[in-house]
């Protein structure tokens, strides 16, 4: 028979050593198959689509006065910043209910360990940018990829400050901004990271590869990506990417590594709030 005739999670994956098992075909009967039928098929939607919203609108994000893809043109300007970045957290809350179905592979359920790691590594994270807040950034031109710094841009937006003549809205903002950083952004990255790019480069056929599966190229991906995503931070990344990394290999559970990334966002938030450090967001 052609495989092409066989749908993705129809085939199943052969058994290997030390491998969690490939997620169970996720079915559905109530309204919306027609959607359930298009992420049988093309599951990378589940993994990517957020992910995708997220960055697209993210590039108009004015990062300062002058600073973002039409801010010098004076389209977007930093006074705007709030509500690009609303617009982005609805549009990508919306593409995860979307995708959810398809997220309910993983059954739901957390290992402390998870937490463990997310307060150890906001401690690191915090502590090493405190550090090195300029010296990634030096390294990278020293070697002729400062270019790379600009992905790592952060807005350094303070609502209590940029908002202060309208205090209602700069508390709501602020509320959507720790709803995205804690909620939104830990959902799509570890999804996006675990469930399909690091198995992406495991096998072609991603979806027959079980979670949690290792190889060499699939810990450089795990730790190199979001490493290159934060130029500015890469000792920080390295440590904090790794860290979790070894937590997903240890626990088999892609929940964990997403309350590990939302427990380290959480505390960073709330540094953030009490010292003014507000680079690190």
């Amino acid at each position: 028979m052609d495989d092409t005739t066989e749908t993705p999670l129809d085939t199943p994956s052969p058994p290997v050593e030390n491998r969690s098992p490939a997620p169970p075909p996720f079915e559905y009967s109530g309204p919306g198959r027609r959607r359930m039928r298009l992420m049988r098929n093309e599951q990378w939607l589940i993994y990517c689509l957020p992910f995708i919203l997220f960055m697209l609108v993210g590039v108009f994000e004015p990062h300062g006065p002058t600073k973002g893809v039409f801010a010098e043109e004076g389209y977007i300007t930093y006074n705007l910043y709030p509500f690009v970045y609303t617009l982005k957290i609805i549009l990508t809350s919306l593409a995860i209910v979307w995708v959810w179905p398809g997220y309910r592979q993983f059954p739901w359920k957390v290992n402390r360990l998870g937490v463990v790691v997310g307060i150890v590594g906001a401690v690191l994270w915090i502590s090493i940018n405190k550090g090195q807040q300029f010296i990634s950034a030096d390294l990278l031109k020293d070697w002729g990829l400062g270019s790379l710094t600009k992905l790592g841009a952060r807005s350094g937006f303070n609502p209590l400050h940029e908002l202060r003549d309208n205090p209602g809205w700069a508390w709501q903002f602020l509320a959507i901004r720790f709803f995205g950083l804690v909620i939104i952004v830990p959902i799509i990255e570890e999804f996006f990271l675990r469930g399909f790019l690091m198995r992406y480069f495991i096998e072609y056929d991603w979806w027959k590869v079980p979670f949690a599966t290792m190889t060499p190229l699939a810990i450089l991906v795990g730790i190199g990506v979001p490493m290159l995503m934060h130029p500015q931070e890469l000792i920080a990344a390295f440590v904090w990417f790794s860290m979790v990394t070894w937590l997903m290999f240890h626990t088999r559970n892609i929940w964990d590594c997403v309350v590990a990334h939302g427990v380290t966002n959480l505390l960073m938030g709330l540094w953030v709030v009490y010292s003014g450090d507000w680079w690190l967001m």
